[in-house]
């Protein structure tokens, strides 16, 4: 979870140099975004590609299940 003092500590860790937008809100969002992942693989919430391969060929899920509109 982000929590405002990881913001803070990721702001006085930026550089005195000028970022854009963007890397400062890529900078915010990836550590976060990463422990996401990580705590997905601790709980088992995560697929080997070969498991979505399989359920690919037997039509259990399709590009659209994945990927809504």
């Amino acid at each position: 979870m982000l929590t405002k003092e990881a913001i803070r500590k990721t702001i006085d860790n930026l550089p005195d140099e000028v970022l854009s937008i963007d890397e400062v809100v890529q900078r915010l969002i990836l550590p976060d975004k990463v422990e996401q992942g990580l705590q997905y693989m601790k709980d088992g919430k995560v697929h080997t590609t070969e498991e979505v391969r399989k359920e690919l060929e037997q039509g259990k899920i399709g590009f659209r299940k994945v990927m809504p509109e």
